[in-house]
């Protein structure tokens, strides 16, 4: 096994032994295309165990087979290094305005971005209330509940999907339709027994939807019917993180 590969596994090996070998794997191709000998020889893995890993990790898309160059990165990595890479300055530059609405607010705020069916919590600041809602960094949510996925679909031609998973369709519907108009969501007990949010876009060029900004809390703070006073503040949000990305007004 190639000892600078060996030293980079071993340092950052979890515990999960199918997971550190797919990464193994994953490691010896970066460089470049490996034939499947290769890729054995460098990880050290038995000749089963990399055929097994090397056909699962290629049905996943994280691998490609070209059967003159061997095994490479596949599209599914190269697309989430792009997000990634799309994701880290709109975090940089995101997370003094959450700061903020957490500060004027008093409730913790979040910020969510579409990956395929759901919606991915990539930064949060917490309030500093003893009750609260904590919704950690990289949680993964459904877009058939909450107000943050009202306003995704708002934007989603192909939203009747998603709405007729919801627990009520026909008002999470009307409400999906209003996001556009007004320009914000808010959802009480939807995704959650007794935690309300309110949500509004962060819109760029084009009017593409690049993310969503909330706040939520307990529902004897956030109820449906005390949602609207966080309106315009979750809104204003929305506004200075479009003006940080640089958006066109």
């Amino acid at each position: 096994m190639d000892m600078s590969a060996s030293r980079r596994i071993a340092a950052a090996g979890t515990g999960v032994g199918t997971l550190d070998r797919a990464v193994a794997i994953l490691s010896a191709v970066e460089a470049g295309a490996r034939t499947f000998t290769a890729v054995a020889r460098t990880t050290g893995l038995p000749r089963s165990t990399a055929h097994r890993l090397l056909k699962a990790l290629t049905a996943h898309g994280f691998l490609a087979f070209d059967p003159g160059d061997g095994y490479r990165l596949g599209h599914r990595l190269l697309q989430l290094g792009a997000q990634a890479r799309r994701e880290a300055p709109l975090r940089e530059l995101a997370h003094p305005v959450l700061g903020r609405l957490a500060d004027e607010t008093g409730e913790s705020a979040q910020l969510y971005v579409r990956m395929g069916d759901m919606r991915v919590c990539v930064d949060v600041v917490e309030s500093r209330n003893e009750l609260r809602t904590i919704v950690p960094v990289g949680a993964a949510l459904p877009l058939s509940a909450g107000s943050a996925a009202k306003v995704f679909l708002a934007w989603d031609p192909h939203r009747m999907r998603q709405i007729r998973r919801a627990g009520d369709p026909d008002r999470f519907a009307r409400d999906v339709d209003q996001v556009r108009g007004r320009g914000w969501a808010s959802s009480a007990g939807e995704r959650e027994a007794g935690v309300g949010s309110v949500s509004a876009p962060v819109v760029g060029a084009g009017d593409t939807l690049v993310a969503v900004v909330s706040v939520s809390g307990p529902s004897a703070r956030m109820g449906r019917g005390g949602a609207r006073r966080y309106v315009p503040a979750v809104m204003r949000a929305a506004r200075d993180i479009e003006a940080a990305l640089g958006t066109p007004s």
